[in-house]
């Protein structure tokens, strides 16, 4: 019956009602699934799974709090702003309010260091990086048309660039012996590629910084990079989402630094998209923007605009709390000492048992090397190794074929979506695992070892639970994979 009625609303549906573009058959969001159908809670189900998928900051919420409570005429739905509610409500202009673009721009600005000035009338809003990323590629692509991207990227640009584009991405393959750096070696031989597969280039699409990888591009990478789109004139889209939350040197340099270091550069390829989602921690709010240096590009994007605008209410917030420049400098000052300290603490505890990680300083999450608990270098046994990861040890990692990343073994972890009791036992599962798990070429540690190292991360656990979690038909070591290595 469920086949009958699948190719019976193929017939009836759209094409794009029912393909699979969305992307949402892949281990990335499958990982969400398993979260949501047993989600951890400390006290109510702590054998849950605990969500380390999602790319959220959730480390400054007080500070915003905070603000809020002492700035209630902020909002039109406290007794202090709502003489005000009539006129924001009736507000339908797509160019949205005057002074949120302008606060906007300001943000964008002192994110920067204010090394750069950004014009409010090229600010264009959108529902979220998503849509800001689907308006530009209708504005720059046709469907069959491609973008480059360097891999290993976000899994949500295979539906946010494609799905209801028609467009392509056409891989730029990084790997790992230089850190997974973008090259000019790359980008030429992704294009020439593409031009052997009939494909059309029509743009570029870096993520800076990076998701996963959590590294900034520097300042000669950015360069090679602008010099390549104006060689070959086409399209530079540049995803600066993570902008504020580089937290150690080097500092992150935005495209729209270097233009004026390049000779010759045509502006009118280059295009910036930005939110509010990771910097600040506001992806319900769906601020997305497009800040483009082509006029045309503008004007367009901003008539697309009406189909993902912003709501009135939420743009008079955000001006509000972002005109306020000692919260603003603030915010941005602790964001980064507290990502600090938390990716320090993370990577230190994976550190103690083994597990290394891509140095990095910037983004939400960490890019961790568990290629040596692969029987294979494969990604089917990549996906085996997510399976027990996600189903006995009860943590949700992404595995790095759903970023597209070339190499079998790595795996996307977040480190900011959750408070300091929640990542102590995230830590304290993955030693667990670590334990279990006898990994090729590299010495497993001691019981005296082990148990050195977790007084140190103040993390207790029963041997008694221990024991008998080895001889469970739900360990890791009941797995065929592990077998295979005894």
């Amino acid at each position: 019956m469920g086949l009958i009625s699948e190719n019976y609303n193929k017939k009836l549906l759209s094409k794009i009602a029912t393909n699979d573009g969305h992307g949402e058959n892949s281990a990335y969001f499958d990982g969400w699934k398993a979260y949501e159908n047993d989600p951890f809670h400390p006290t109510q189900n702590p054998h849950g799974v605990i969500q380390m998928g999602l790319a959220e900051n959730q480390l400054c919420f007080d500070l915003i709090q905070e603000w809020i409570v002492n700035n209630p005429k902020a909002s039109i739905c406290t007794y202090e702003g709502v003489q005000d509610f009539q006129d924001i409500a009736i507000f339908q202009d797509y160019h949205g309010l005057p002074e949120f673009r302008k606060a906007v721009a300001r943000f964008m600005e002192k994110v920067r260091g204010d090394r750069v000035t950004f014009d409010p009338e090229r600010i264009v809003m959108s529902g979220g990086a998503t849509g800001a990323h689907e308006s530009l590629a209708f504005c720059l692509a046709d469907p069959g048309d491609a973008f480059l991207v360097p891999t290993p990227y976000y899994p949500g640009f295979d539906r946010d660039l494609r799905w209801r584009t028609g467009v392509q991405l056409f891989p730029v393959v990084c790997e790992s012996y230089n850190n997974f750096k973008v090259t000019k070696e790359a980008l030429e031989e992704a294009y020439k590629k593409a031009q052997e597969s009939n494909i059309k280039v029509k743009g570029l699409l870096i993520n800076n910084p990076s998701n996963p990888l959590g590294t900034i591009l520097d300042k000669e990478t950015l360069k090679d990079i602008l010099r390549f789109i104006n060689d070959k004139n086409i399209h530079l889209v540049c995803d600066e989402i993570y902008a504020a939350t580089a937290f150690s040197q080097p500092s992150f340099i935005s495209i729209s630094e270097v233009m004026n270091d390049v000779d010759g550069c045509n502006n009118d390829l280059v295009h910036i998209v930005y939110s509010l989602s990771k910097d600040l921690g506001f992806p319900g709010f769906r601020v997305g923007i497009i800040y483009s240096y082509n006029d045309v590009v503008v004007n367009i994007a901003r008539k697309m605009s009406s189909f993902g605008l912003v709501s009135t209410q939420t743009q008079r917030l955000i001006a509000s709390m972002l005109s306020d420049t000692i919260f603003v400098e603030n915010f941005i000052a602790k964001s980064a000492m507290r990502l600090s300290q938390r990716h320090d603490l993370f990577t230190k505890g994976l550190g103690q048992v083994g597990i290394t990680t891509l140095k990095s300083n910037a983004g939400l999450f960490i890019w961790m090397d568990l290629r040596r608990f692969l029987e294979n270098s494969t990604f089917d046994d990549e996906l085996k190794l997510w399976h027990i990861i996600i189903n006995k040890v009860k943590l949700n990692v992404s595995p790095g074929c759903s970023f597209h990343c070339s190499e079998p073994g790595w795996f996307r972890v977040c480190f900011a979506n959750m408070d300091d009791a929640t990542m102590k036992v995230a830590l304290k599962r993955i030693r667990h695992f670590v334990y279990l798990q006898p990994s090729k070429g590299v010495e497993v540690a001691t019981k005296k070892q082990y148990c050195r190292t977790r007084s140190k991360l103040e993390i207790s656990l029963s041997f008694r639970r221990l024991d008998d979690f080895m001889n469970s038909p739900h360990s890791p070591m009941s797995s065929p994979m592990v077998q295979a290595r005894n």
